[in-house]
């Protein structure tokens, strides 16, 4: 199903990513938006997030700096332009305009990492509820967006929130634990998590966001089932 640009609205977004769908354009030209409602979704289970030795390591460090909603408009143009091995995109301009209008009303945030105050790498998405939808990441800069990653998902755990979706699947997402579920099973979750009074938290303190990410790096063993 597609939809001409001017007959989409934040509301209309918000609607929609209510119903279990989310847009793309075919290209970065493209005047249509595309709405998917795949028959498999991704999700990235906040309680099975699996973060790898090495990347822990990179985190420990403190070679980045994170920020949150200090630089939306720069992190979608971001995730919007060419790159190795993807020479086009489906984040057009309309794509670009909702989702920072979004932002403007406090349904889109970003996750930006920086070196040296230079703007290296980051994330965005959209929140209902408890759920936060994933849209798109970038890096210039090796492990930027994947730690972005990691403090995503330790301010979602802080927060309250109870579903991670990363629309798709793919081998770098499923390191980290992604995994896909049936559309109707998604759509149950979704459910249950819009209800749920998240809060996203922009600026956690540096002690919050440590003993999180250290659970993360040692979570506590599966209890045995009876």
């Amino acid at each position: 199903m597609s939809r001409r640009h001017f007959d989409v609205t934040p509301e209309l977004m918000l609607r929609a990513y209510r119903a279990g769908l989310f847009p793309m354009a075919e290209t970065r030209r493209g005047d249509r938006l595309y709405w998917l409602d795949p028959e498999q979704r991704g999700i990235l289970p906040l309680h099975a997030f699996h973060l790898p030795r090495r990347l822990a390591r990179t985190v420990a460090t403190g070679g980045f700096e994170i920020t949150s909603d200090r630089e939306f408009p720069r992190i979608i143009a971001g995730c919007a332009a060419p790159a190795e091995g993807r020479e086009d995109t489906w984040i057009n301009r309309d794509i670009e305009r909702l989702f920072t209008a979004l932002h403007a009303l406090g349904h889109a945030h970003s996750v930006e990492a920086w070196q040296d105050g230079v703007l290296v790498g980051g994330l965005y998405g959209v929140v209902l509820g408890g759920a936060f939808f994933g849209e798109s990441m970038f890096s210039v800069a090796r492990d930027a967006s994947k730690v972005a990653l990691v403090h995503l998902v330790a301010r979602l755990r802080l927060g309250g929130f109870t579903l991670l979706d990363t629309q798709f699947v793919t081998a770098h997402l499923t390191r980290f634990g992604a995994i896909e579920v049936p559309r109707e099973a998604y759509k149950a979750l979704l459910e249950k998590a819009a209800a749920i009074p998240a809060r996203w938290i922009a600026d956690p303190s540096q002690a919050q966001i440590a003993a999180e990410i250290a659970r993360l790096r040692h979570p506590p063993p599966v209890q045995p089932t009876s």
